[in-house]
């Protein structure tokens, strides 16, 4: 059973806008990514999920980053991560970011799917956990919240 989710960001004070699709073939497999985004300032930002989908104050309501297993922050690639670090987009000059990935982490079936989750892109990039700040094993150190959206489930 394919199960298909998506992530819109609307124009906000910020001007970010994008869509981020999800979609997942059964309960064991990866969950393939796709999104594009536009209105970054050029360069790297964190992009990560969160753990509500609660957006009443803004980006701040989401919580911290989805983190079912109680792991500290980490790469994409890396086996200990907090299941929704999603590591960084990269913003060319244009504004605009791609990202076309699959997240063995990632679940939208099962207790730990990330439907009504809340996705954010910071406005700083993703040290990945090892850039030695204080903030680096709980937030990569990838600074405010600039834009955000609730993960909905779509067919």
């Amino acid at each position: 059973m394919t199960v298909k989710a998506v992530c819109v960001f609307r124009s906000n004070e910020k001007n970010v806008t994008g869509t981020i699709n999800f979609t997942q073939e059964n309960e064991c497999d990866p969950v393939h990514v796709k999104a594009e985004l536009a209105g970054l300032t050029p360069g790297r930002h964190g992009f990560h999920i969160h753990e509500f989908g609660d957006n009443t104050n803004g980006c701040m309501s989401a919580g911290g980053h989805f983190n079912p297993h109680g792991k500290t922050h980490g790469a994409p690639t890396a086996e200990i991560r907090h299941a929704g670090d999603l590591g960084n987009v990269t913003v060319g000059p244009d504004g605009k970011a791609t990202l076309d990935t699959t997240d063995s982490q990632l679940k939208l079936i099962g207790p730990h799917s990330i439907i009504g989750r809340t996705v954010v892109v910071h406005e700083g990039e993703d040290d990945l956990g090892l850039g030695g700040h204080e903030l680096s094993a709980s937030t990569g150190n990838a600074g405010g919240r600039l834009a955000c959206g609730v993960i909905g489930i779509t067919k």
